[in-house]
């Protein structure tokens, strides 16, 4: 299994719906929140996903299609 980390940035007409559930769900991925900060104007998040690389290729796609700017966490999202 592959597991890789991004940041996600939703704006204010994404933040009530549970787009995280719903594309970890449709991709069969492990979906594990680091982070998140959510306010009436915006939403951001670190997560983790993992499953087959595939997989979570095919659901960084989504989240960008459906209109989450998305960012790609290099090393360690623990260490810092």
């Amino acid at each position: 299994m592959a597991k890789k980390a991004f940041h996600l940035y939703f704006s204010q007409g994404l933040i009530k719906e549970p787009l995280m559930f719903v594309v970890a769900r449709d991709h069969n991925l492990l979906l594990n929140i680091r982070r998140a900060k959510i306010t009436a104007e915006f939403g951001e998040a670190t997560v983790e996903l993992e499953g087959a690389e595939k997989d979570i290729n095919q659901a960084e796609k989504a989240f960008v299609q459906k209109g989450v700017k998305v960012e790609s966490v290099l090393g360690d999202i623990v260490e810092g």
